[in-house]
């Protein structure tokens, strides 16, 4: 995509612009609202943009309301960015600056907000309003002063980040994944709280730009949801790669002075304080629903604000729906997606199909990558299932060696003394790719073993299944066979 002609006065500044036109234009003049619309969707993220274009072009009339921007949180301030972040520090490109990286992860947004833009979605017949929605009633979300009659809705405002109860942390004006890409300037020193997916993932980008990177962490080690052998391959990527690590830390205040933030911690070496130029929290979200009146519709949510839905992703009212980062634990837009076409289904038609049968892939797009499919070994040992594990290397295969990468490995967990597939830990430079095979293989109650007559290229690293499917079957073999 060439840069828009303009004066830019931060990289990317010209791309930003041709991006909030897309998502969010100031001078749209929103259509009549129609007698009765057959669905209203409120939120324009991943669920309620493929709830929208897909309810549309089965036929029905069709509303979405979005109050901030098109395309919620994955295009404007989340996976988007980040990973085009990711993807320009890596490898030949990891000594790039902060302006060329942050230039080209705008670029990358501009180009994709085209498929999320307000016109593609008119163009589609769907009548789209911008503001914030509340329920009037069951039949009627209010937009401003208009009034959408509506015979289902949908929810799918999605979720934002949520500040941990630290002492001073909100008064230092912490950076969120909604405001780091808006950063004009490079900082020098980073401080950031939580070392999930995404504190490892800004981590190592920011590392890999000249950033001094602390990381600090309550659990003692990172990607505490991810299987050990995982969390150990990446803690040993981002130390590799200069980020300073503080595990089992608790953070006790927060406190800027000026364009330095102090972060005091309690760990392993007692308490001490860290000193950064901007700091980035990345512990937790909350649902965005406080703002809908929900009381009026009955319709019931938990403490972090996300709605109650039962397996056909009804609320407690069933003329509303909720899909997506509202109404789920599993925060992924992948995850939203396929929750979206599940409502498009029960909402115009028989509410038959169900949330509890997906298999949801998980991946943290480090390098190494890691993927997760299913519960982890500790898991099962907790809940009492039995289980096999076959496991591989990416060394053991002859495409890793010729590419000089040996790294990472693949683990397989599948009910004891059968191939069906129960769970999988991948981590290596593809692992998000490499894991599309077993999660179809689950999705569609093909085993382990299926994999043994299925002819791959070679050399590839996919045949780590052919190889896992081989130590399957010879363990099978009687002593007879033998």
């Amino acid at each position: 995509m060439a840069e828009p002609s303009g004066t830019s006065d931060y990289p990317g500044a010209a791309f930003d612009a041709v991006w909030r036109r897309l998502v969010f234009p100031a001078d749209y003049t929103p259509p009549d609202a129609r007698r009765r619309y057959d669905l209203v969707v409120i939120g324009a993220g991943p669920a309620g943009l493929v709830t929208a274009i897909a309810a549309a072009g089965l036929g029905a009339d069709v509303a979405l309301v979005e109050r901030a921007a098109m395309g919620g949180d994955c295009l404007n301030a989340g996976c988007v960015p980040s990973k085009s972040l990711l993807e320009f520090t890596r490898g030949a490109r990891s000594d790039a600056d902060f302006d060329a990286a942050y230039a080209w992860l705008r670029e990358v947004r501009a180009a994709i907000s085209q498929h999320d833009s307000v016109q593609r979605y008119t163009d589609a017949g769907v009548d789209v309003f911008l503001g914030s929605a509340k329920f009037v009633d069951q039949d009627t979300v209010l937009v401003g002063h208009v009034r959408l009659n509506t015979r289902r809705t949908v929810i799918a405002t999605g979720s934002r980040p949520a500040l941990p109860p630290i002492e001073g942390l909100a008064e230092s004006r912490p950076l969120t994944n909604e405001t780091l890409f808006d950063l004009k300037q490079r900082p020098r020193r980073l401080g950031i709280i939580g070392g999930g997916a995404v504190g490892c993932e800004i981590g190592q980008a920011f590392s890999r730009l000249g950033v001094e990177v602390t990381l600090i962490e309550t659990a003692d080690r990172l990607l505490p949801r991810e299987a050990p052998g995982a969390s150990e391959a990446v803690a040993g990527a981002l130390a590799a790669g200069g980020v300073h690590v503080e595990l089992g830390s608790q953070v006790r205040g927060v406190e800027r002075r000026g364009a330095v933030v102090t972060i005091a911690i309690d760990g392993g070496a007692g308490r001490r304080e860290i000193h950064a130029d901007e700091l980035l929290v990345a512990t937790g979200r909350r649902a965005n629903t406080d703002e809908l009146n929900l009381v009026a519709v009955g319709v019931e949510t938990d403490g972090t604000g996300r709605i109650a839905v039962d397996r056909h992703l009804r609320t407690t009212n069933h003329r509303i729906y909720a899909a997506g980062d509202v109404c789920s634990a599993l925060q992924l837009t992948h995850n939203a997606d396929a929750q979206a076409r599940i409502v498009v289904q029960n909402a115009l038609f028989l509410p038959t199909a169900r949330a509890d049968k997906l298999i949801v892939p998980r991946c943290t797009y480090t390098d190494p990558e890691v993927a997760q499919l299913g519960p982890l070994a500790a898991e099962l040992e907790r809940t009492g299932v039995a289980f096999d594990t076959y496991r591989t290397t990416f060394g053991e295969l002859d495409r890793g060696r010729t590419q000089g990468d040996t790294d990472g490995f693949v683990e397989v967990l599948t009910a004891a003394g059968g191939d069906q597939i129960l769970g999988a830990t991948l981590v290596g430079r593809d692992a998000g790719e490499q894991v599309a095979m077993l999660a179809f293989a689950m999705s569609n109650g093909l085993g382990l073993g299926a994999f043994a007559g299925t002819v791959l290229p070679y050399p590839t690293r996919a045949e780590y299944v052919r190889k896992l499917a081989d130590q399957y079957n010879r363990k099978r073999l009687t002593p007879f066979a033998k």
